[in-house]
C-alpha cells in the first residue's frame, strides 16, 4: 500500500501569472519593492531581494505596470508568507517569495484589479506543490486553516 499525500486547493479566487512589467511596492513598515509572480482577486505573490528579517504585519501594497499604463495605490493587505526562493546558503541576502492576502478592497479597486488581471495577466497558475515544498518557508502566518490568497 502506497501513502500518497494530496494537496488541497484552499485558495477562493484563480491566480494568474502575470506578464513581465509588472511591479509592487510593499509599505510602510519594512519597504520591498519586487516583480509581480501571480495574483488573484484576493492577493499576489512577488519575488524580491532582501533577508529573513521582514515584518508580517498588516500594510500596503501598491501595483504598477513598467509601461506607465497602470497604477493602483495603498491596498490594504497582509504578508502570510515569505519564503527565500532562490539563495546561496551562505549569503545574507537571497531572492525571496513573499505573498500577500488583499484587506477590504472600495468597488473601485475591485474594478481596477479586474482590469489589471484582464490586461497584464496570463494564464491561470497551477499550485506547484513540488515548487512550494522545496522553497525554505521562514516568515509565515501560523495556523492552517486560513486560506491562501
Amino acid at each position: 500500500m502506497t501513502n500518497t499525500k494530496t494537496q488541497i486547493e484552499r485558495r477562493r479566487h484563480k491566480r494568474f501569472q502575470v506578464q513581465n512589467g509588472a511591479f509592487v511596492v510593499l509599505t510602510p513598515s519594512d519597504t520591498k519593492v519586487g516583480r509581480i509572480m501571480d495574483i488573484s482577486m484576493s492577493g499576489l505573490a512577488f519575488h524580491y531581494i532582501g533577508t529573513e528579517k521582514t515584518s508580517n504585519e498588516s500594510t500596503e501594497i501598491s501595483i504598477f505596470s513598467a509601461d506607465c499604463g497602470f497604477y493602483l495605490y495603498r491596498i490594504p493587505c497582509e504578508t502570510v508568507v515569505n519564503l527565500k526562493a532562490y539563495a546561496s546558503h551562505s549569503a545574507p541576502i537571497s531572492i525571496r517569495r513573499c505573498g500577500v492576502q488583499f484587506g477590504d478592497l472600495t468597488p473601485d479597486r475591485v474594478f481596477r484589479l479586474e482590469h489589471f488581471i484582464h490586461k497584464y495577466t496570463e494564464d491561470e497558475v497551477e499550485l506547484d506543490v513540488k515548487y512550494m515544498f522545496n522553497c525554505q518557508r521562514t516568515d509565515t502566518k501560523q495556523g492552517t486553516d486560513s486560506p491562501l490568497f
